[in-house]
Parts: C-alpha cells; structure tokens; sequence
C-alpha cells in the first residue's frame, strides 16, 4: 500500500507483450497466492504461467494484444489479461503489485480494457470476483459495474462468485 503522505507511484500502461510473459505469470501467481485467508477452492490463476500467458496472447483477445501491463521504469507492477467472450471483452487476472496498490494501477488496467472493447464494437466488459473479496467487488462496483448474475464452482452448493458488467458501447 502507499503511503497517503507520498506521491503516488508513477507507471505508464502498454499493451502485454510475449516478452512480458514470465513477469506477468508470476504476479499473478504472486497476487492471487497472497489472498487471505486462501480462497477455497484454489483459483485457477496459481496455475499461470509464462506458457499459458503467451498461449493467451497467440489466441487473440482483442486490440492491444489480449492484455496490458502497468510499467514502472521497465518492470510490471500491474497485469491483466482480456478476451472476447459472452458477446463482451472479459477481464481477468488483473493483478497489482503490493507497492502499486492504491494508486491508481488497476483502476488504469481496467480502463484499458474498457478501450479495448470499445475499440473492438464489443457492448460490455465483463469480470468474475469471488464473493469473499469485498475490494474487489467495491472497485468494479465504484467503476460502474453491476453484479448480473451469481455463479458457484463445481461441488459447491452455495454460490461463490459474482459476475459482474459494464456497458461501454
């Protein structure tokens, strides 16, 4: 976290590059392996690698290669990873490194995302958050996004996560 007293940290965005692949694998990994107390059943990110990101890029995924990084002086501090799907550009990954929370990084992240649908005439983003992650739920509900429909994981009874979309066409 930053402190208020600060300035906060400076980043540029890009678009995710295959050369990014490795660094954004592992904080994503990073960032979902330090959710506490651990999500149950473990999220599909801890299995992220530089493979599957550059996978995720030769798919597609929409402008700006399926994804962007948040740069500080040539390191990623912020990553997320997008694609078409439902009709709409969906989100996911999105992941900030601890130093560059709360300053603007995954707001920037999703706003790019929010470029690139409508850059590709797509209507909507769209995120899964699993109900337990509060923040994560009051960020994209504070960045105009409604909770459409509630989903659970395979062998739960309950529901455990939330989809959540904007309209930005």
């Amino acid at each position: 976290m930053t402190d208020a007293s600060q300035p906060p940290p400076a980043f540029s965005l890009r678009p995710l590059a295959a050369a990014d692949a490795d660094a954004a694998a592992r904080l994503i990994r990073d960032s979902f392996g330090a959710i506490r107390p651990p999500l149950v059943p473990p999220p599909s990110a801890l299995r992220e690698t530089a493979a599957t990101v550059v996978a995720h890029l030769a798919s597609g995924g929409g402008e700006m290669g399926g994804g962007a990084v948040a740069d500080a002086s040539g390191c990623v501090v912020g990553v997320v990873l997008w694609g078409e799907r439902d009709g709409g550009l969906y989100l996911g990954r999105l992941s900030v490194a601890p130093a560059f929370r709360r300053a603007g990084v995954a707001r920037a992240l999703i706003g790019a995302g929010e470029r690139a649908a409508k850059a590709a005439c797509l209507p909507r983003t769209h995120v899964g958050v699993r109900l337990l992650l509060d923040g994560n739920r009051r960020l994209f509900t504070g960045l105009g996004y409604g909770e459409v429909r509630l989903h659970r994981h395979e062998g739960f009874p309950e529901p455990t996560w939330v989809e959540m979309e904007k309209h930005v066409a």
